[in-house]
């Protein structure tokens, strides 16, 4: 299983902080974005096809093409801004 967890305005649109996914056709941060998006449909769309979308694959900066496998950690998360 891959640990999914969202944050912040990603977190209240999913509707949840965290779930499992089967990890059998994930191969990367890319597929593992495409299977959230059919599975959870509109609303994962809206938020995690927004090209601002930080990602990371075990607490790592991430891209598309990161790999992930089972047992992986990825998070979803906005940028963040301070000041």
């Amino acid at each position: 299983m891959i640990e999914v967890r969202y944050f912040a305005n990603i977190r209240e649109a999913m509707g949840l902080s965290q779930e499992q996914f089967p990890a059998q056709t994930i191969t990367t941060v890319a597929t593992l974005l495409e299977a959230l998006m059919h599975k959870h449909g509109e609303k994962a769309h809206a938020v995690l096809a927004a090209t601002k979308v930080l990602m990371a694959v075990n607490q790592e900066v991430a891209s598309l093409s990161t790999a992930v496998s089972d047992g992986d950690e990825v998070a979803f998360f906005p940028p963040v801004t301070g000041g």
